[in-house]
């Protein structure tokens, strides 16, 4: 049989859309079953270990890969994860699309596809843009679609990073995905394409086909976390030692994937090692986005309850902001204050004191003396009182970016009404609280900060808690050794479900360990699981209690699982090295962190921190 030429990239896409008749939109929706007659590795579990053939990685990628151990699964965090975007067109079952119509205009506005062991996924049609890359990511991720002719053209970002095949190839959370979907009459191609700058060669293209079967249904997929078995160290093999790589019935050149290896003509290299093969370049390039605005801008994401995310100040600032006052967590740097108190003072006026409509009428609201009715109506509504002002600043660490603000932003108006008071009660403070461990003083001090700019309140024990609750929530600070450094704090405020992790996670850069103020890579270890530890999800993995990190996205539990197994993952390779005799510039020149060096920058400062504070204890162990 006679194999067709191969298709690149950008031909195929091209052809896809000169095929597509310029018609209107057409009807998606029903139940779909899959008809896969390709990659039957899939119906069983998933291609062996190793085996990364039609894959295009990249050498990190297959780095990655390698070091994948089945039994990440056991970990409490995964357990129960849903099948991500790129892999549900792939996974067990059927999709049922159902359509969000207008009722007015009859548009058609969104899609909701369910899976099985899959989260509800929505296609927006509407126009609406794609958030800002600081606002979080889904194992679904973010689809807007547009209808080109008779397919609709779906673009995907947000995506959490997951893996492409349940052997270890994965995917990076920098991709993106375009899907091309098109109904013939009863059957459904879905052509499926995903960019990924970090793990990825070349796009990976899959096609899969579907058709209608009212019949089918997708069930209920229960997940209960089961904490036997779990080890607590995070399951990976470390470089060159996984015993479980090569399928036995492949050639290992091939087996190791990469772009050559998606393409016909490959077969005949493996048979003439010497035949040069000519791979193009893809046209496809993914601009790298910042995960913090680069406007000068102070940006606000709303996060959940009373709290919001201040993104642009040098670190992100978590505000709770209510009828009590404004509380913050961390100050940002020094030169951004001016902005940061606009902007916190603007919120503030929105959420808690700018006029709004009467939404109270008649019997909707008998009990009120002064609520929507004559004579007060007018000033009510009109005029309401105005904000009231920072009342705490918590600072989880002493660095600048947490500190910078301390002395401007908790200067109170001459006017307020609302003060801090001295206990013992000897006299009124100036100025808001500012609460901090004890070491941030002590380094704060030392170092000559301004003395508006200090801690007024210090704890010294493991935890911390505000004696009453603030706009209308308790609020606990947990203290965190020797993780960033020796006086980290990560405040979790209760109702709202938000925990603000100060520098012990960044999403965008390696840990930074500060060894010369007493931080460790095991107690960044530590640390992060003691957040993942006060974390529970609303459904498989994901949402529920959120954590706004010092730099980078908004993170839930499956964002902060995927970096604190980075993190062990690369202690644990660093630590075999030191034990093998390795100097540190050996270690830096063995790359270990190659892997992920394309989500999280340059590694110098952080394997030479965490070499420094595992070569200051004795090796061996998970600590």
């Amino acid at each position: 049989m006679q194999r067709p030429k191969p298709v690149r990239p950008s031909l195929f896409i091209a052809a896809l859309l000169a095929a597509v008749p310029l018609s209107a939109q057409i009807d998606l929706s029903g139940v779909w079953a899959d008809r896969i007659t390709e990659d039957s590795y899939e119906r069983s579990g998933g291609p062996p270990l190793g085996d990364y053939q039609g894959i295009p990685l990249n050498d990190a990628g297959r780095m990655k890969a390698d070091s994948h151990d089945h039994s990440e699964w056991s970990l409490p965090e995964f357990q129960c994860r849903p099948h991500p975007g790129p892999y549900q067109w792939r996974a067990l079952g059927a999709v049922r699309i159902s359509q969000e119509v207008d009722p007015v205009s009859r548009e058609i506005t969104a899609l909701h596809l369910e899976y099985l062991r899959s989260m509800d996924r929505v296609i927006f049609l509407d126009g609406r843009p794609h958030p800002p890359e600081w606002a979080p990511h889904s194992w679904s991720g973010f689809s807007t679609g547009k209808w080109e002719g008779n397919m609709l053209v779906v673009t995907t970002t947000h995506l959490k990073g997951a893996y492409l095949r349940r052997n270890g190839a994965s995917f990076s959370d920098k991709s993106t995905m375009m899907e091309y979907l098109t109904r013939h009459g009863n059957y459904l191609l879905v052509t499926m394409i995903i960019t990924d700058p970090v793990w990825l060669e070349e796009p990976f293209i899959q096609t899969t086909n579907y058709e209608l079967d009212p019949a089918t249904q997708i069930p209920y997929y229960p997940c209960t976390v089961s904490e036997e078995n779990i080890s607590t160290a995070v399951p990976h093999f470390l470089p060159g030692k996984n015993p479980n790589l090569g399928a036995d019935d492949i050639p290992p050149r091939a087996a190791r994937g990469g772009a050559q290896s998606i393409y016909p003509e490959y077969r005949a290299k493996l048979r003439q090692p010497n035949l040069a093969l000519k791979v193009p370049s893809t046209p496809i390039k993914i601009q790298s986005v910042p995960a913090e605005p680069t406007d000068g801008e102070i940006h606000v994401l709303p996060v959940q309850g009373n709290i919001y995310m201040l993104v642009g100040g040098g670190a992100n600032i978590t505000a709770s902001i209510g009828r009590d006052g404004i509380l913050l967590v961390d100050s940002g740097r020094k030169e951004m204050t001016a902005k940061i108190l606009s902007k916190v003072l603007e919120l503030a006026t929105a959420i808690t004191a700018s006029p709004n409509p009467n939404r109270c009428v008649g019997l909707h609201c008998p009990q009120s003396p002064f609520g929507w009715t004559s004579p007060s109506m007018d000033a009510i509504i009109a005029s309401p009182a105005p904000p009231k002002p920072i009342r705490y600043i918590i600072n989880t660490s002493g660095d600048p970016e947490a500190t910078g603000g301390n002395e401007k932003l908790s200067a109170l108006p001459a006017d307020a009404k609302i003060v801090g008071v001295t206990f013992p009660p000897v006299g009124v403070a100036p100025s808001a609280t500012i609460i901090a461990y004890e070491k941030v003083l002590d380094r704060m001090t030392a170092a000559k900060a301004a003395s508006d700019a200090l801690p007024t309140d210090t704890y010294h024990v493991a935890s911390y808690k505000l004696s009453e609750f603030f706009n209308g929530e308790g609020i606990k600070i947990y203290h965190e050794p020797a993780a960033h450094s020796d006086g980290d704090s990560i405040v979790y405020f209760r109702y709202s479900d938000v925990i603000a992790a100060g520098d012990i996670l960044s999403t965008d850069r390696y840990p930074m360990i500060d060894v010369d103020k007493g931080g460790t890579i095991d107690g960044e270890v530590n640390a992060l699981n003691a957040i993942l530890d006060l974390m529970i999800p609303e459904f498989r993995s994901q949402g529920g209690t959120w954590v706004v990190p010092a730099h980078g996205r908004l993170c839930d539990i499956g964002d902060v699982a995927n970096y604190r197994n980075m993190v062990s993952i690369m202690r644990d390779r660093i630590r075999d090295m030191i034990e093998r005799g390795l100097t540190l510039e050996q270690v830096k020149a063995a790359k270990p962190t190659f892997d992920y060096d394309g989500l999280y920058g340059s590694p110098g400062s952080f394997i030479e921190a965490a070499y420094k504070s595992l070569k200051a204890k004795p090796t061996g162990g998970n600590q």
